[in-house]
């Protein structure tokens, strides 16, 4: 169940050391490429895990995709309503004048690195959308790609703010354990009341969503929509 999350921890540590002992950074067409390798394995998967919430008759696949369309859209509005789109954003701004800011030479470097790096791999919208896939299906794929991306960044963290960029893996397995764990004990009552398929579904649609930002081709604000894993079993509930 917390697989993914371990092995998220564990790249942004391995990610860090790197920055740290390589020489150089890898060239910009290499990590062009990862991005590209990444992006399409993250359409894949999503799209995987929304058709496998899809299993069933054709009526009740149209029903289910109805219920898809619909919680999406909701959960866009609540998103928007509270704003957690234009808040994660602020938080990347933040993170970004730190970043240019910080010099090798900084007393601050340490702690402004360790809260820097915790905000940009807690506040990434995959990482939360993952936790709750592996919670509630033991699905890891999604968190494996997030694993790769947030090793990639961490090389260039650490060649700024050293050593701390490695310890931020704490707050990150401690903040998607804790979701992990909170979808794990939730799934039986998802599942008894046939409302895990809608969540899977939402969320692998999320996953998809990713990825399009990922190969930069389609800007969306994906952490807006998080409030759609709310909104499915809800309008399965009202539509039942």
């Amino acid at each position: 169940m917390l697989a993914g999350t371990i092995m998220n921890a564990v790249g942004i540590v391995i990610g860090g050391i790197l920055g740290l002992v390589m020489a150089r950074q890898f060239s910009s067409s290499t990590q062009l490429a990862w991005r590209g390798i990444m992006g399409i394995l993250t359409v894949f998967i999503g799209l995987r895990i929304t058709l496998l919430s899809l299993s069933g008759p054709f009526l009740l696949d149209l029903k289910q995709m109805a219920i898809l369309v619909i919680a999406l859209a909701l959960g866009k509005m609540l998103g928007r309503l509270f704003r957690i789109q234009k808040t994660l954003n602020r938080l990347g701004q933040y993170a970004s004048r730190r970043f240019a800011h910080t010099k090798p030479g900084d007393p601050h470097r340490f702690s402004d690195g360790f809260l820097v790096c915790s905000l940009v791999f807690c506040a990434s919208p995959l990482g939360i959308v993952g936790a709750v896939l592996a919670g509630s299906v033991n699905s890891w794929e999604p968190l494996a790609v997030k694993t790769a991306m947030d090793a990639l960044a961490a090389m260039g963290f650490a060649c700024v703010f050293g050593w701390s960029v490695a310890l931020s893996a704490i707050p990150v397995f401690v903040f998607q354990a804790m979701i992990t764990v909170a979808a794990a004990r939730c799934q039986p009552f998802l599942a008894t009341h046939m409302y895990l398929d809608a969540v899977t579904g939402v969320a692998g649609l999320l996953v998809f969503c990713v990825a399009l930002i990922v190969l930069e081709l389609k800007k969306l604000e994906v952490a807006d929509y998080l409030p759609s894993l709310l909104m499915a079993p809800l309008i399965v509930w009202l539509w039942n």
